[in-house]
């Protein structure tokens, strides 16, 4: 279930670009959440969605994770993209790290502004997913929340 759950996540890890206003302001989500631990970050205006189907991730999200506003929107997209960078490389190197653990890339850009919601809620997968797999993508410590 573990392995079909990150399958899951991150081949509907789709960004779409639905207009080209990068106005925050005018941006109403909408978070849904269903049966299996399904979190959607979803709006009208919003430019991006991400989709994690994780088994436990929504209740430990809601119960652990720091606060929504704790880091600053700089502060995930940095992280966010050293992660995705260092989950693309194990993805490329199936016989080195667990293929089904690392199945298949993250389209994540640097230079794309995909808004705090979304920034917020991936950083805090790649924490989940480290701590519930014993994996540790950047060295060091393996950060608790």
């Amino acid at each position: 279930m573990k392995n079909i759950s990150l399958i899951l996540l991150f081949s509907v890890l789709a960004f779409s670009c639905k207009t080209n206003e990068k106005t925050t302001e005018n941006i109403k989500q909408t978070t849904n959440t269903a049966v299996g631990d399904t979190i959607t970050i979803s709006g009208k205006n919003l430019e991006y969605d991400i989709l994690i189907i994780e088994p436990g991730f929504n209740y430990w999200l809601k119960s652990t994770a720091k606060p929504q506003g704790f880091h600053n929107q700089g502060y995930l997209e940095n992280r966010n993209f050293r992660y995705v960078t260092e989950w693309n490389q194990r993805v490329s190197q199936p016989l080195r790290y667990n293929s089904k653990l690392y199945e298949l890339p993250v389209n994540y850009q640097n230079n794309i502004d995909y808004g705090y919601a979304l920034n917020y809620k991936l950083y805090n997968y790649f924490i989940y997913f480290q701590n519930t797999y014993k994996q540790n993508l950047l060295g060091g410590r393996i950060p608790s929340n």
